[in-house]
């Protein structure tokens, strides 16, 4: 299957495959370095050899990675765009080095200075990240947003916009979040539903761009633009959407990530993991969600 969640890389990067595993993972996300820090210690060869020993137990594509949540490579300020674009870079090399295919980010925000701005910078960013990062073999995955603020990258046409000013597009891809979809507005909770979103889905962007999934249900209403997650079939989303989404053949390969709430023991991860092959299986309708 292709199921898993977001990992802690407490005490080195590889125990993150470590405890994915330990709880049934087929798929994994992590951090590669600190995600509320620029600054990162260089990782040591060691830890890159006992990571990438672990990564083949994986089926390719199936580890992915997340960017810190401080880059804006949408931003109008000139000394936090550069700064984006350098940790973005550090973080594909890090990539590069681990042997992890994608790394997912936030289109980032245009500060007030217009939609248009924002996707013309962001496209600029990437074009400047992948000029500084040639022998990376690193897909930059850019994930759809809940749409609050000044946030670029709710709306299907936003993320078609930013590829389309993407110079080296075998670089690029999306990564759709269900939660934020949701509170985009895009529903997924009927069969008409379900099938209009991902129509338009494909019309705009097209669906073999699409390479991840992460899966959320959310607390909050449709189109409401709050990104708030909560346990599969916790939330307005339902299990109804997910039973659509995980039995999708047309996504079968495609890594489905979870990051809903849990603890150290991540057995919300376990629930939430059981609960989601059920719905594959047709078993899971009357199993509660974690507490």
């Amino acid at each position: 299957m292709n199921l898993g969640a977001h990992m802690s890389t407490a005490g080195g990067v590889h125990l993150a495959l470590e405890r994915g595993r330990s709880i049934g993972c087929n798929a994994v996300q992590l951090f590669v370095k600190s995600n509320t820090q620029w600054s990162a210690r260089p990782l040591e060869d060691g830890e890159i050899a006992a990571f990438r020993a672990l990564r083949r137990t994986f089926r390719a594509g199936h580890v992915i990675a997340h960017t810190s949540y401080l880059i804006n490579i949408a931003s109008p300020v000139s000394a936090l765009l550069e700064k984006s674009r350098e940790s973005l870079a550090l973080e594909i090399e890090r990539c590069a080095a681990l042997g992890i295919p994608s790394l997912v980010l936030h289109p980032g925000s245009h500060r007030g200075e217009g939609l248009g701005e924002g996707i013309e910078r962001a496209a600029e960013s990437l074009n400047a990240v992948f000029a500084a990062t040639p022998k990376a073999k690193v897909a930059v995955l850019l994930e759809n947003t809940a749409g609050a603020g000044h946030t670029i990258g709710s709306r299907f046409a936003d993320i078609a916009a930013i590829i389309r000013g993407v110079r080296r597009k075998s670089r690029v891809g999306v990564l759709y979040d269900t939660c934020h979809g949701f509170a985009a507005g895009y529903d997924i909770r009927t069969t008409r539903a379900y099938d209009r979103t991902f129509a338009e889905f494909d019309a705009l962007i097209g669906l073999d761009w699409l390479k991840a999934f992460h899966l959320n249900d959310s607390l909050r209403g449709l189109g409401e633009h709050l990104d708030r997650h909560v346990h599969i079939g916790a939330g307005e989303i339902g299990l109804a959407g997910f039973r659509r989404l995980v039995n999708d053949p047309r996504f079968f390969d495609r890594p489905m990530i979870l990051e809903t709430p849990k603890g150290e023991d991540m057995a919300e991860d376990v629930e939430n993991l059981a609960r989601l092959r059920g719905l594959r299986r047709g078993e899971a309708r009357h199993m509660n969600p974690p507490g």
